[in-house]
């Protein structure tokens, strides 16, 4: 079944490009031209993932993020006419998974898409595999869900696979610039403060305190490592 894909964007002749574009290589799309009607359909039909504008009319695109990501963990490429560094941090800390400021190369948005549905794709576990309980998490591979002491984290695409490699890799040490080639799997643009932030996402959702964690290990100077059980 083709991967369905919701274009959210006020640009209506960049959307109808877009729209060609991910057709050609197989996808179906949808798309909306502000953010009210984005969101409506975001929360109410089904789709694999959401390339969304900042910058939208009625609802800006940040606050659909947020909106989004109280109720989905469908995978969230943000845009922006804007090349600001702020922007883009602002961006995952709402929930997004990735980022690509304007005007970009058609060529990269789809190598981005590809990448995000081959990592979700890669993530099916051995079917001995599927389940792993570590202290008061329960983590299934199968369904990409975490639950903390019986209550579902919520955890974005890109956070799931970011904890699934620190927990694949319990007790070893994996420096940011490991965890930006591992996880994101293409050569990222952005710079490292992307990973402290889904770290601290992490944390967040999934520690007691935050501030003082029992899971997700800080080695100064070098990286971040998963407790070991």
């Amino acid at each position: 079944m083709a991967k369905k894909i919701l274009i959210i964007d006020d640009e209506r002749i960049m959307v109808k490009g877009l729209k060609f574009s991910l057709e050609q290589d197989g996808y179906e799309t949808d798309a909306a031209y502000d953010g009210e009607e984005g969101l409506n359909k975001a929360l109410n039909e089904h789709y694999d993932l959401i390339i969304l504008d900042i910058m939208l009319p009625k609802i800006n695109g940040l606050e659909v993020c947020r909106q989004v990501r109280e109720q989905s963990s469908v995978p969230i490429i943000m845009l922006t006419a804007k090349g600001d560094d702020m922007d883009k941090i602002l961006g995952l800390e709402y929930g997004a998974d990735d980022y690509l400021a304007k005007p970009f190369n058609i060529l990269e948005l789809k190598a981005r898409v590809k990448a995000i549905f081959r990592r979700l794709d890669l993530a099916s576990p051995k079917k001995n595999d599927k389940y792993l309980k570590i202290k008061n998490l329960t983590i299934n591979f199968e369904n990409r869900t975490v639950l903390v002491d019986g209550r579902d984290a919520n955890l974005t695409a890109k956070e799931f696979d970011l904890l699934e490699v620190l927990v694949n890799g319990r007790g070893k040490i994996f420096s940011r610039e490991q965890l930006l080639e591992t996880v994101w799997k293409y050569d990222y643009l952005g710079d490292l403060r992307t990973v402290d932030v889904h770290i601290r996402r992490l944390r967040e959702k999934l520690e007691k305190n935050p501030s003082q964690p029992e899971l997700i290990f800080t080695k100064w100077g070098v990286g971040y490592y998963f407790a070991q059980e």
